[in-house]
Formats: C-alpha cells, structure tokens, sequence
C-alpha cells in the first residue's frame, strides 16, 4: 500500500533542484586529490545513467548489482537504478567469488557495477559469463563499458521519476555469520522511515540542525552504512559526505573530513583506543585525566590526535561494544552512544539518547518503533523499517515475526522501566555444558574484549565441563610474542585476566583455560564477517580436534602454537572457503 509522503528519491531529487550548488559528496582521488560533486552534478550523473539502464530494457525492479568499495559513485549508481524503476544489490567488496557469485545468481542480476576494489582478478571469477557489467570511475582496469563514456552519450531522465512506496528499493544480503547469506528486501516505505527517523533522532541529539560531515568507510553493503550515512544523507540534503582512498590514508582522509559526524563498531574503536595506548601508558593517561586543571587540555589533545576533535555524534553498532570502553571514551569527550538494529529493520531499532544513555545497555527504542521482551526472554522489534521479506524464502518469513508483526530478534535482552534496552545474548549461541547449565558467551567475550591486550575472543565449550576461551590479541603483540620474555609477561597478565573475570562470573561459567590464537581472524580467511563479527562455527570447527587437549591440560593459559597443526588451524588453513 503506498504511503502518501515523500520517499526518498523524492527528497534526493529536490535536493537536486533546490541545492544544486551545494557540494554533497567528496571522493580522493589519490595524493591529495579530491573531487567534489554537487547536489546538481549528482542528480546530473544519476539522471543519465538511469537513461541508459532503462534503454536495456529489463523488467520492471530488475535486480542490479554493485560490486565497490564505498565511493561517490556507488551513490550515484545506486539513485540511477532508482530512477530507472530497478532495484539495488550490493555486494561486499570484500567477499569471496563464491559468495560473489552466490548473490548474483541468487538475486537473478540483470547487471553489475564494478567500483573500487581490492581483489578483483579473485573476485571476477564468481561474475556469472555474459552478465552485463558497467565500470564506474576507480574502478580496477576492465573491458567493460565505462561510466563516463556512457554518460557522454546519454541525455538525463527527465521530469521526477516515481517510485512506489511498496516498491523494493534493496536487497540486503546479510554477511552471513551463521550460514549462508539470506536476501532481506526493504522497501522504498522502509528506507524512507529509517532515513527520516534517524534525523530526528540526530537533530534531538545535538538540540538543533547543523550541516554535517561525515566520513563513510564502513561497507555500503550493510545496512549500517546504508542507512545511517547514505539514506540519511539522501533525505537530509545538508550532510556532506567524504570517502576513504585506501586503509593506508584512513588517517589523512579522517583530517581531511574533521567528521561532525563519526559512526564506527566496536573493533574499530578499540583499535583506536589502542592507538591512543601506543603513544601514551593507559595508566598516565587516567592520572591526567583525573586531575581538573589539565583534563579538558589533554582530552582535547587525545580527540585531536584521533581526528575526531569535531565530532558531536558519535555512534557504534553492528556487535555489542565493551561498556568500559564506552566510558573510556565518555571521559576524553566522546559521547559515544550505543545503538542495535538488524538488517530486517534497515538498522532502525534502538540508540541512546543524550537524556537516556548508560554503558552495558543499547539505547531506547528510536520514533516509531516498538520493543517488548517474550516468555523466552527474546527481545521483539516492530519498526516501521520492516523488511518486506526474504528473497525467495517465504519459509522464513513466517518463522520470523509474531502473529501481531514483531520482529523475532533471536536476541535474549531486559527492558528497564525507563525504556533501556540491555542485551543479554543471542539464543543461538546459547550452549549447554555438561552439568546441564547454559552459557551465554556475548558478556564474557565483553568482559575479556575489554582487556587492551585482547582484540578479539570467543567463548565456547558445549558438552564440556565448563566454558573455555580462544582469544586474539592486539595486533601490535602479536609479531613480538617470538621474544621469550614478553611472552611470559603476557602469560601472567593473561592469567590475571582469567582470575579478573571468573570472580565475576557464576561457577558454571568460569572458564577453565584462555587459548591465545596467533594467527589473526580475518575477513579474508573467513573467520570474520565483512563487518568483522566472529563466524562462530568456522572457528569452532577449525579447532574442534584440539579442544579435548586443552581441557587435559589443566593450565590457564595455552599457546595455540603449541604444535603446526593447531597454529595452521586457527589461521584458517583447514577451513574451506
């Protein structure tokens, strides 16, 4: 049923109108060059582009596939799809030619955009043969046919091409952290209501409108990005958007921005806590920062250093976050706030407030949105980001929502009487150990993650006697753990840390031992999600023929180089793509 307001090409296409020299989006070019585009350039490139795919002649909402890297031109290809009366399939830019492939015959692509990538001689071998493909600006040298030449060729639709509100803008193909990824499809109704919720949101956070900038580098492909930086942008009009070139100028490009606006998930935050570490002991810092005449000075400095002196919103999402480093950022300046959402409400659930806001909980239910905790203790969401369904899984579509229109989250939570939501575990990665009691592993992973020598950990242990840990630590430890003596030091800090977090916990949940992975989780040897959540049972599997020896063993910590075959196995050597 359409909806009788504005959608949000509407809101795109008048900022074309009225905004049209107004610089919208800022891409870097290499070095320190930059291009900017205009709200008129914009809708000027989008207009001609939606030209040529309506020439092709496919089927009304024909699914059309972008394959990039986050850049000025994926935005662009993607108001064009719109225009031409189609919908959008991103791709991760980082996923494997299976999964590539696996979308693009899933989705039934008509077309792909090939953008900025890093590996794509890898990935071009999952493009199905024949599969029309467009080149955009940046994108890795191809033959296929190019942006600009076929812009030059093309006279920009006219007039306010329509959509309707039950249209499917979207698909957005989860990052498939427990299996294989599903098709969720939001509707132009469902983007439209996030992207005008999260302004509001955003605007009775600061107390008033401001002209953002924000810097966008966490995936287009997830509903994070999509709708918190690009569909907010597309319906506000007066955020101004920059690009990342490369992880190498993340940095530069960060200055560059000075980001009024800064959105990012907790392993990033944590690196960049980490940083911060590197260049000043934590224990110093704290000194500093309790004493009231140089606080606000060194805060300041620490903002500064970090590029993020000018942020006024600042948010994290995707996983839960350690409530300690919320704090940790609270006291150097930073109002963090946490929020959760899934991809089946366009991420348009919960966040905090600067009235309601407390580390260990999610936020308040966002305008529009409802929440209540079931019998079972799942948290149920109704949005009206809804999805419309899963691409061709009807099946799932009945298991997934309550017979009055809730969302069947899979999370366990408890909803305070002031409306704070607080996350307690996911059902699925419940476990039961021999005794018969369940362990929830989120808030003891939360617990070690907060440790600054743990990047990454995961907790396991069904039909064990109790629950164990693997973790991985910080990045700048691992290629020094060769030298003997700080590898003993880790050792016992380590130990230490078990002690810390067992006396909080449960007898049942205590952990029996602290396994250090040296080899790092990655993306690319599939541990980790595109948005860097742990894939539990490829991990679980990879070290399933060690675990019985590190529960024989009795020590607290262990070393998981302690033969080849289980260093080659938590590096991702046995474990198929």
């Amino acid at each position: 049923m359409d909806v009788p307001n504005k959608l949000i090409l509407d809101y795109a296409l008048e900022h074309g109108e009225t905004k049209a020299e107004r610089i919208y989006l800022t891409q870097p070019v290499g070095g320190d060059g930059v291009v900017d585009y205009t709200w008129g350039q914009v809708i000027d490139q989008s207009r001609r582009m939606a030209a040529y795919l309506r020439s092709r002649g496919f089927e009304p909402g024909a699914r059309i596939a972008v394959l990039s890297k986050n850049c000025a031109h994926f935005i662009m290809a993607e108001l064009a799809i719109w225009m031409a009366g189609y919908t959008t399939v991103a791709i991760f830019p980082t996923e494997t030619a299976d999964t590539v492939r696996f979308v693009l015959e899933h989705s039934e692509a008509s077309l792909l955009f090939v953008g900025k990538l890093d590996d794509w001689p890898r990935q071009r071998r999952g493009v199905p043969e024949g599969l029309p493909c467009i080149a955009l600006p940046l994108a890795p040298t191809a033959d296929f046919d190019n942006w600009d030449a076929i812009l030059a060729a093309e006279q920009p639709i006219p007039g306010r091409p329509q959509r309707r509100a039950d249209d499917i803008a979207m698909i957005l193909y989860t990052s498939g952290s427990t299996g294989t990824p599903k098709g969720v499809m939001t509707s132009f109704a469902g983007i439209t209501r996030a992207a005008e919720g999260i302004g509001m949101h955003t605007r009775a956070v600061v107390g008033r409108d401001l002209d953002h900038r924000t810097l966008s580098y966490l995936p287009l492909a997830h509903c994070y990005e999509r709708s918190w930086v690009e569909a907010a942008s597309l319906m506000n009009g007066r955020n101004r958007l920059y690009f990342v070139e490369s992880l190498d100028t993340f940095l530069r490009d960060l200055r560059r921005a000075r980001p009024t606006t800064f959105l990012s998930v907790p392993r990033l935050w944590a690196k960049f806590q980490q940083s911060v570490f590197e260049q000043m002991p934590p224990a110093k810092l704290d000194r500093l920062l309790r004493i009231p005449v140089v606080r606000g000075v060194v805060a300041r400095k620490v903002r500064e250093g970090l590029g993020l002196d000018h942020v006024i919103v600042a948010g994290s999402g995707a996983a839960p976050i350690p409530p300690d480093l919320i704090a940790w950022y609270r006291r150097i300046g930073l109002r963090l706030h946490e929020g959760y959402a899934m991809t089946e409400d366009a991420a348009y659930s919960h966040s905090s407030t600067s009235a309601r806001n407390e580390p260990g909980y999610v936020g308040v239910a966002l305008p529009g949105v409802q929440v209540r905790i079931s019998d079972e203790g799942e948290i149920l969401v109704r949005s009206p980001a809804r999805m419309v369904g899963y691409y061709k899984r009807p099946d799932l579509d009945a298991q997934s929502f309550t017979e009055d229109g809730f969302f069947r989250t899979g999370d366990l939570g408890e909803l305070r009487a002031d409306g704070l939501l607080k996350i307690t575990g996911r059902a699925k990665e419940l476990f039961k150990i021999a005794k018969g009691k369940y362990v929830a592993p989120a808030p003891i992973e939360n617990r070690l993650n907060a440790h600054p020598m743990v990047e990454l950990s995961l907790v396991a242990g069904a039909g064990q006697p109790g629950p164990c840990a693997i973790v991985q630590l910080d990045e700048s430890l691992r290629p020094r753990l060769a030298d003997p003596a700080l590898r003993m030091r880790v050792q016992g800090e380590l130990e230490r840390l078990l002690d810390e977090v067992n006396a909080q916990l449960p007898d049942y949940e205590r952990l029996r031992t602290l396994v250090v992975a040296i080899e790092p989780w990655s993306i690319e040897n599939g541990f980790l999600t595109p948005t860097m959540k742990l894939r539990r049972a490829r991990i679980e599997a990879a070290v399933q023929p060690q675990v019985a020896q590190w529960y024989e063993s009795g020590r607290k910590v262990q070393w998981a180089d302690g033969d080849a075959a289980s260093t080659e196995r938590l590096r991702g050597g046995a474990v198929s793509a």
